[in-house]
């Protein structure tokens, strides 16, 4: 299982790579969950992460329209990032989602893989998203590369308060059987690391267990993105 450590800026993407992560994830929180960072911002840790280590960049929580989806992750994937991640907050069906979808990964045309993102917590959204099954199903209608599990309101409460270990395997599943790389994040600790790989998910992604005092806003620290990424690793 590889560690997705997400940073605000190339300082902090230095102390992920330091740390030994896997992929660094750059997106904006000011923003939200999926906060978009600008195009800049991608560059410059592009510039900063060694050529072997994937970026990926969150375009935002986007409406349910697909060319400007579509724009967003073009900007993204040419400012450097091999996955871009894609909110799909204003898609209130399955095939509204998978429009988006599909037109992003058109755009895109295989320069970078599409991750779908899913809201453990949706229900807890005005006029929420979709819940993270629809997303998943989405994701396999239009042949993106994977699906990601998080929480849309960063308040501490973790993944696992909305969804069962067993619950999250099932979804894990469905998407392997649809060759969707599965990601699992939302406010997850060091000790729920062992939970992420027995559902059998791909890449553990972390904001506050990373941070100095696991505060999501606190600046990144090293020796703990080396604790984290031993875990996944065993």
């Amino acid at each position: 299982m590889r560690l997705l450590v997400s940073v605000t800026d190339a300082d902090e993407a230095r102390l992920a790579v330091e740390g030994g992560v896997d992929i660094v994830d750059v997106k904006n929180p000011a923003e939200g969950s999926l906060g978009a960072a600008g195009p800049g911002v991608i560059v410059r840790v592009r510039e900063v992460v060694p050529p072997e280590l994937p970026v990926s960049a969150a375009i935002g929580d986007l409406p349910g329209l697909p060319g400007t989806a579509a724009l967003a992750a073009l900007g993204a994937a040419r400012s450097g990032a091999a996955y871009v991640k894609v909110g799909l907050w204003g898609t209130s069906t399955t095939d509204g989602a998978a429009a988006v979808l599909s037109a992003v990964r058109d755009a895109l045309d295989g320069g970078a893989a599409v991750i779908a993102a899913a809201y453990a917590d949706a229900e807890r959204v005005p006029g929420g998203p979709l819940p993270p099954g629809a997303v998943v199903a989405a994701a396999r209608r239009a042949g993106v590369g994977g699906c990601l599990l998080d929480t849309a309101v960063k308040d501490g409460r973790r993944l696992f308060e909305w969804l069962t270990p067993d619950a999250l395997a099932a979804l894990v599943a469905d998407g392997h059987a649809a060759g969707l790389e599965m990601a699992l994040a939302g406010a997850l600790r060091a000790e729920d690391l062992s939970l992420v790989r027995a559902t059998g998910a791909d890449i553990a992604g972390v904001r506050s267990a990373a941070c100095r005092d696991g505060r999501r806003t606190a600046p990144l620290d090293a020796e703990r993105i080396r604790r984290l990424c031993a875990a996944c690793e065993r």
